[in-house]
């Protein structure tokens, strides 16, 4: 593919991923989700218009945002009764989301150094537009001859969101109270029988940021990014059932399919910051190298 229609590509990509911030999109008209008065995420009018229906939980402020109800003053408070609010609307099956119920409980806070101010269910976190946090594993080899090849992974065809695409060779949601070292290593055994050893020897490189809105709501995420340097004989295998293969590319031919539909976009997103990482895109001959820096760490 010719470079400027391939960099044409990866900023169509960076945009999409990065929509809430676009003219027109949802975020003038969303309210503020606070909670004691801190602001944790962003609700679309339609959904602000559903929790009004549960007034002992929810409140609807005149400075435009809304608030847990004063009386839900502690962490579990507020996790049981905003969880019972959305087990009700589960079972009306009127909210798209929530018929993907994970059981996987997401921490809920301002930022990431703060204490958690709640858990909520993963599934329910776009309506809230509470921020998502995960690990995502770039696992590489560098050959004898010193070149570069990536291990992806192809998704399940049964998996509820993008199946059948290509993703990083290991990743997963980060839960309430489980450390990012730990969730490292957990996600390396349970999808690609990575052992413990050697998922330890991940090194932590940054992290990749965006928020986007689509028609299930408002999608704040931010990645821990982990670099795996894996031996060159060793094979990942299929573990938990999450992946229906697992592929080793040169960085080459990795670098191409970031154009393409064929990757999950946020891993998408991962990868190309692996490549400017590696000084696999180079500022004298990308222009939109900055471009491309900027728009992954576009934090909520």
């Amino acid at each position: 593919m010719a470079r400027a229609a391939w960099t044409d590509k990866v900023l169509q990509l960076l945009g999409r991923m990065n929509n809430f911030y676009s003219a027109g999109s949802c975020r003038a008209s969303c309210l503020r989700f606070e909670i004691s008065g801190l602001h944790v995420g962003w609700i679309q009018t339609q959904v602000a218009s559903l929790l009004s229906r549960y007034p002992g939980v929810f409140t609807l402020t005149h400075g435009g945002a809304v608030e847990l109800h004063s009386s839900l003053d502690s962490y579990r408070k507020r996790s049981e009764a905003v969880d019972a609010v959305l087990r009700a609307v589960r079972q009306e099956d009127s909210v798209r989301c929530l018929r993907g119920w994970r059981d996987e409980k997401f921490p809920v806070m301002p930022k990431f150094s703060d204490a958690p101010l709640m858990w909520m269910e993963r599934a329910a976190t776009s309506l809230f537009g509470v921020k998502r946090y995960g690990v995502h594993i770039n696992g590489y080899i560098v050959s004898e001859a010193g070149d570069v090849f990536m291990w992806l992974a192809r998704r399940a065809a049964t998996k509820p969101t993008y199946p059948g695409r290509l993703d990083n060779l290991v990743a997963g949601g980060l839960a309430a109270r489980v450390g990012i070292r730990h969730t490292v290593i957990k996600e390396c055994q349970e999808e690609a029988c990575i052992p413990a050893d050697l998922a330890e020897t991940a090194r932590p490189v940054g992290s990749v940021s965006y928020t986007y809105e689509d028609d299930e709501g408002v999608f704040p995420e931010s990645q821990f990014v982990f670099d795996l340097r894996l031996p060159v004989g060793f094979k990942p295998r299929i573990g938990d059932g999450e992946v229906q293969d697992f592929c080793l590319l040169p960085v080459s031919e990795v670098k191409e399919l970031l154009a393409t539909d064929e990757f999950k976009p946020n891993s998408a997103l991962v990868v190309l910051d692996f490549l400017i990482r590696h000084s696999f895109i180079d500022p004298d001959t990308e222009p939109f190298y900055q471009d491309f820096v900027a728009a992954l760490h576009h934090g909520l």
